[in-house]
């Protein structure tokens, strides 16, 4: 005989405050994704990095670095000033004031889907 499902629905949750939900899908995925959010991390704690000292502290490729950084950039996260010593070019990243926000919310949510999911 199959159960029914009045016991279940007569058991009532009893009256909780309803939390506000996090929803993943709230995420900033221009930060969320891996490389990227390693770039603002790294920049939110140094004043700047040049692109081989970012290159080496993420063990990534040239071009990876560059597609990643070249997204930043254009949402104003980050900026980029190109330079020379002596006749060997120089990029140099610095974290925005709208990118150190951006970190920051990021982490906020990230924080609070954390707390959350604890609380189940």
């Amino acid at each position: 005989m199959a159960k029914s499902n009045t016991a279940r629905i007569a058991r009532a949750e009893p009256d909780r405050p309803v939390k506000p939900k996090v929803q993943p899908a709230d995420l900033d995925r221009l930060i969320h994704e891996r490389v990227r959010l390693a770039i603002v991390s790294a920049l939110a704690v140094r004043e700047s990095l040049t692109f081989n000292e970012l290159k080496a502290l993420l063990k990534t490729s040239d071009g990876n670095l560059s597609v990643h950084a070249r997204k930043l950039e254009d949402a104003e996260y980050i900026t980029c000033d190109k330079s020379f010593e002596g006749r060997v070019p120089k990029t140099e990243y610095r974290l925005t004031a709208l990118g150190r926000r951006a970190l920051e919310r990021y982490l906020d949510h990230m924080e609070a889907l954390i707390r959350a999911t604890r609380a189940r």
